[in-house]
């Protein structure tokens, strides 16, 4: 009887922890292709603004 109990609970818990992990993935896969997106975005402003002769970006400038 107390054998049925936990097989009832894992399998209870399984499926959420399953759909968690699917869910964690997701996201951490999403963060990281937004996070390398956006420092090949800076790389190609950054040599654009190189080519152009612009300041290289906010915060580059001399404070007044």
């Amino acid at each position: 009887m107390l054998n049925d109990y936990w097989a009832a609970v894992v399998w209870s818990l399984a499926p959420t922890v399953v759909v968690l992990g699917l869910f964690i993935f997701v996201l951490r896969s999403i963060l990281r292709m937004d996070r390398s997106e956006r420092r090949v975005y800076s790389q190609i402003e950054a040599e654009e603004r190189a080519r152009r002769g612009m300041v290289s970006g906010i915060g580059d400038e001399p404070a007044s």
